[in-house]
């Protein structure tokens, strides 16, 4: 099955720490659903962007799409 990378985006000079800020949120979330999810993360691109994600199992995508509104997604290629 094909996995995806929900990510949100986050820009300034402050980029860094909303996206691990975020991430808490999101482990937070996976934990109170029970959901299965063990890929999260956040990388920074710059000192003005970094990103926090989650990989998924595409068929798990809609619904965490609807709830979580990331600001983008992509197909997850691996570690």
């Amino acid at each position: 099955m094909r996995k995806l990378k929900l990510i949100w985006d986050f820009r300034g000079p402050t980029s860094s720490k909303t996206a691990k800020h975020h991430l808490i949120h999101l482990k937070e979330y996976i934990e109170r659903e029970a959901l299965y999810i063990d890929i999260t993360g956040v990388e920074t691109l710059s000192e003005m962007h970094s990103l926090a994600y989650i990989v998924v199992d595409e068929a798990e995508m809609k619904p965490l799409r609807d709830a979580l509104k990331p600001h983008r997604g992509q197909v997850y290629s691996g570690a």
